[in-house]
C-alpha cells in the first residue's frame, strides 16, 4: 500500500494512529446521530436533511478566511484545536441525554458548531501533510490515510449499529468524542518542523489573499473541473444522505444493528480502492484515473435505489460499494494531483477555495433532499441524486482526456503580485 520508507517514519505512523482512531470514531457517530435523531427524537426526514445541512454550513460561510488564516499559522496546533474543539462539543450530547434533555436543536447546534472546527482541520490537513512526507510521496501518503479511513468506513457502521442497539445511540457519541482526544494527542507528538508563516509585515489584506486563492483554482481548467465535479458529487451525496436511513429504516425494515451491517458490507470496497490507488495510478495514469474511477462505478451505485425488503436489501450493498470504491479513488488521487500542481505558500487556500465550491453544496443537497423526501418519497430521491451523478466523469473527462499524468499538466501558479498589492 505504501513504501516501506514511509510507514518507517515515525511522524506518519503518529498521523496514522490518530486517524485511525478518529476516523473510526466518526463512522460509529456517523450512524448514531442520525439514527438518535429518526429512532429517538423521531424526526422527519427534512429534519435529518437539516442535521446534514448544518455540519456543512461552516464550509459555506468560513471556508475562505479560514484558508487564509491557515496560510498564516502553523497548521499541527490549529489541528490539535480543532480536535478537542470537536472532542469537547460531542461530549454534551450524551450528557444532556442522561439528564432527559436531548432536543432536536441541541443536535443541530453542536453539528454547526463541529462543524465550523472540521473547517479548520480539513483545510490545515490537506495543507499539513507534505510537510510531513513531502510532496514526493503525497499519493502513498494520501492512499495510505484514506485506507485507514476506509477501514473506520467497514467496521464503524457495523459496530455503530450494534452500540446503539445495546447501549443507545447518544452513548456511543461518546466514543467519537474519545477518538478525538486521541488524534489530538497524536498530533502533538509529531516532530517534523513546518516552514514559518510569513512575517506580520509581509502579509497581505486577506481579501486579497483570498483573492489569489479563487484565481489559482479557477484559471486552471484541472482544479476547475475537479472542483465543478466534486461539487456536484457532494451535492448528490447530500441529497442521499438526507434520506438514506429513512429508507432503509423505515422502506427497507432494518434494525438499527441490520443497517450498520449492510452501510458496512457496502464500505469494504473502500479498504480495496484505497489501498490498491497508487498501483491503478501507475498503470493506468495518475491524472486518467481521476475521471476514469468515476466513468467506471457511477452508473453501478445507482442500483442501490432499486432495492426492495428481503434479498433485494443487497442491490444497496452493491450499489454502495460501487460508489465507495469510485469515490475513494477518485478523492486520493484528485487531491494528490492538487498537491503537486500547486506551490506551498497558497496551497491552504487551495484546498479552502476547493472545500468551499466543494462543500458550499452540502447543506443545499441535504436540504434539497429532505424536501424531496417528504414529497416524492425517499426511493425517488436516491434516484434523483444517482443521476445527478452520473455528470461528474464527463465533467472531468473534458477537462483531463489527452493527460496521463501530472508531468502532463500545466502548473497552477498563484497570479502576479502586482494583481494584489500589499496593506
Amino acid at each position: 500500500m505504501t513504501s516501506p520508507s514511509l510507514f518507517a517514519s515515525r511522524d506518519f505512523r503518529l498521523l496514522l494512529v490518530g486517524q485511525t482512531t478518529s476516523q473510526l470514531g466518526a463512522q460509529v457517530s456517523g450512524v448514531a446521530l442520525p439514527l438518535l435523531a429518526v429512532v429517538s427524537l423521531h424526526a422527519s426526514a427534512f429534519e435529518v436533511g437539516l442535521l446534514g445541512a448544518a455540519s456543512t454550513l461552516a464550509f459555506a460561510l468560513i471556508g475562505l478566511p479560514a484558508g487564509a488564516w491557515v496560510d498564516r499559522v502553523r497548521r499541527r496546533p490549529l489541528l490539535v484545536a480543532s480536535d478537542l474543539v470537536r472532542a469537547l462539543l460531542l461530549l454534551s450530547i450524551p450528557l444532556a441525554a442522561v439528564f432527559g434533555m436531548l432536543i432536536m436543536a441541541q443536535l443541530l447546534v453542536v453539528s454547526l458548531l463541529a462543524g465550523v472546527a472540521r473547517v479548520f482541520f480539513d483545510v490545515g490537513y490537506r495543507s499539513y501533510l507534505p510537510s510531513v512526507i513531502g510532496r514526493g510521496r503525497v499519493l502513498a501518503g494520501n492512499s495510505s490515510l484514506e485506507f485507514v479511513r476506509a477501514s473506520g468506513q467497514v467496521a464503524g457502521p457495523a459496530l455503530g449499529g450494534a452500540l446503539v442497539s445495546l447501549i443507545g445511540a447518544a452513548s456511543v457519541v461518546l466514543v467519537q468524542a474519545g477518538t478525538f482526544a486521541v488524534s489530538a494527542l497524536c498530533l502533538l507528538g509529531i516532530r517534523a518542523r513546518e516552514d514559518a508563516p510569513a512575517a506580520p509585515s509581509a502579509r497581505r489584506r486577506m481579501r486579497a489573499e483570498i483573492a489569489e486563492g479563487l484565481g489559482v483554482v479557477f484559471r486552471s481548467r484541472v482544479l476547475r473541473a475537479t472542483a465543478v465535479a466534486s461539487a456536484l458529487s457532494n451535492f448528490s451525496f447530500a441529497m442521499a444522505s438526507a434520506v438514506n436511513m429513512v429508507f432503509l429504516s423505515r422502506t427497507l425494515g432494518l434494525s438499527p444493528a441490520l443497517i450498520g451491517v449492510v452501510i458496512a458490507a457496502g464500505s469494504v470496497t473502500v479498504m480495496v480502492g484505497a489501498a490498491f490507488t497508487t498501483r491503478l495510478s501507475r498503470a493506468v495514469g495518475e491524472v486518467r484515473i481521476v475521471w476514469l474511477s468515476l466513468a467506471v462505478t457511477a452508473p453501478l451505485s445507482v442500483l442501490g435505489a432499486f432495492a426492495q425488503p428481503g434479498w433485494w436489501t443487497l442491490l444497496i450493498v452493491a450499489g454502495i460499494a460501487a460508489g465507495e470504491l469510485g469515490q475513494i479513488v477518485y478523492a486520493i488521487t484528485q487531491v494528490s494531483v492538487r498537491q503537486q500542481l500547486c506551490p506551498d505558500r497558497v496551497l491552504g487556500r487551495v484546498n479552502a477555495t476547493m472545500q468551499v465550491v466543494v462543500m458550499g453544496l452540502f447543506p443545499v443537497g441535504a436540504i434539497v433532499g429532505g424536501v424531496l423526501g417528504d414529497t416524492i418519497g425517499a426511493r425517488w430521491t436516491l434516484l434523483t441524486a444517482g443521476a445527478l451523478l452520473l455528470a461528474c466523469p464527463v465533467v472531468l473527462w473534458r477537462a483531463l482526456r489527452g493527460a496521463r499524468d501530472v508531468s502532463d499538466l500545466p502548473a497552477s501558479a498563484p497570479a502576479p503580485a502586482r494583481v494584489f498589492p500589499p496593506a
